[in-house]
């Protein structure tokens, strides 16, 4: 008997994407390890040169113009991608989409971007007969994620649950699961021996992330930061931002023994561990992992967007608060410093920042929710409906070797 195949599409607009479709790939080989998962950023895919480029493009006008990205977030919030956009995301960039569905022939599809979520739900109107799940990977809901063709959304909060409906989504089409996580942030390890294993001091250690893209803070908050090194242990993860990384590690002030500078790690499950207070970007995936630890957070101020909405959520749970000014920094880690707190293990949730009207947050829903989905899905999904839309589509192979999934 066939193994049921998930089809997971993301695309490379940031980290916290793609990021998400991997994270819910491990949680459904850990729930169902039967089930075969497949994460693909489809643009970059089908568009190894130009899809860098366009990111790369994307990447610098967040930086330099957040205003404009802002401008056009805000003036597209309540609108779908019409038809025309549609037609020429299809032709311009995924004209070999259904090539990689009929290869791989997946019982369900899996969107965490708006793009690939667009495209597959056109491709639905033509003939595909996949159920298409839409995991909205914010605490927020711009229009453009909506299409008609979706059977369900699975959202973080009852508030974009909510906003869906607002927008037209029947309630039955909803369900919330929260944004998934890796597994190796379902549960928290020991702090102490975790510290011991990493090399770090057995003191109070405050984490410091800005996403894939590295940290964006200014000097005069660095500056506040690395004052307290001798009573507050640093971690800085700058992802991919090695000129920062490079800048840093000449300043005299970072070259502290209690200031550990790193670039792209695979250890953050292990860092939040270990770490009293996170300060990050409020990207969906980071706030989410750290709230999966029970780890308070600081928000660096958020860029617009999605990151706003984000970290206003966060906010009013209860999950942390935003540097306004460095006194923020400076209260939080007195308060850690005088008031040192139990180095033992790390409790799987901190109560103190959850407040009562936030729903508790279960990092194994999405992946349960999906193994759910899934099996019913794959009774309803036949090899002759694949065939039938297999043969509507051009006959041409996709460049390359077929696709295992």
């Amino acid at each position: 008997m066939r193994k049921p195949r998930v089809l997971l599409l993301s695309e490379g607009f940031g980290t916290g994407h793609t990021q998400a479709a991997h994270a819910l790939a491990h949680g459904i080989k850990k729930v169902s390890p039967h089930v075969h998962s497949r994460v693909i950023e489809l643009g970059k895919f089908l568009n190894p040169t130009v899809a860098p480029l366009i990111f790369s493009a994307y990447r610098k006008t967040l930086s330099v113009q957040p205003k404009l990205v802002s401008l056009l977030y805000r003036t597209q919030y309540n609108k779908s991608l019409n038809g025309l956009t549609k037609l020429a995301l299809h032709r311009i960039f995924y004209t070999q989409t259904a090539q990689v569905v009929s290869q791989l022939k997946p019982d369900i599809v899996i969107c965490t971007h708006p793009f690939p979520n667009a495209v597959i739900s056109r491709l639905k109107r033509q003939g595909l007969n996949i159920p298409l799940y839409t995991l909205i990977t914010d605490y927020d809901v711009h229009g453009t994620w909506i299409n008609p063709e979706v059977n369900k959304y699975l959202v973080s909060t009852p508030q974009v649950k909510a906003l869906l409906e607002i927008r037209g989504v029947p309630s039955s089409q909803i369900q919330i699961t929260g944004i998934p996580v890796h597994p190796d942030f379902w549960e928290s390890g020991d702090k102490v021996q975790l510290r011991e294993e990493m090399g770090l001091q057995n003191m109070p250690t405050a984490l410091l992330m800005g996403g894939g893209w590295g940290l964006s803070f200014d000097e005069e908050h660095m500056k506040t930061l690395a004052s307290w090194a001798d009573r507050v242990q640093l971690i800085f993860c700058l992802g991919s931002n090695q000129k920062m990384i490079d800048k840093m590690k000449e300043i005299p002030c970072f070259q502290h023994p209690n200031i550990r500078i790193l670039g792209y790690t695979k250890e953050v499950s292990k860092l939040m561990d270990v770490s009293d207070v996170l300060i990050t970007k409020p990207g969906g995936m980071t706030c989410t992992e750290a709230m999966a630890k029970g780890l308070p957070m600081l928000f660096i101020p958020p860029l617009p967007g999605q990151e706003e909405e984000n970290c206003e959520y966060f906010v009013q749970a209860g999950y942390g608060e935003i540097i306004h000014s460095k006194d923020v920094i400076t209260n939080r880690f007195r308060e850690l410093s005088e008031n040192q707190p139990n180095q033992g293990s790390l409790p799987k949730k901190n109560k103190r920042y959850i407040k009562g009207h936030s729903p508790a947050y279960d990092p194994t829903c999405c992946a349960q929710a999906v193994h759910d989905l899934l099996f019913p899905a794959t009774t309803e999904v036949t090899t002759t409906s694949l065939e039938r839309f297999s043969a509507s589509i051009a006959t041409r192979p996709l460049s390359g070797t077929r696709l295992p999934l």
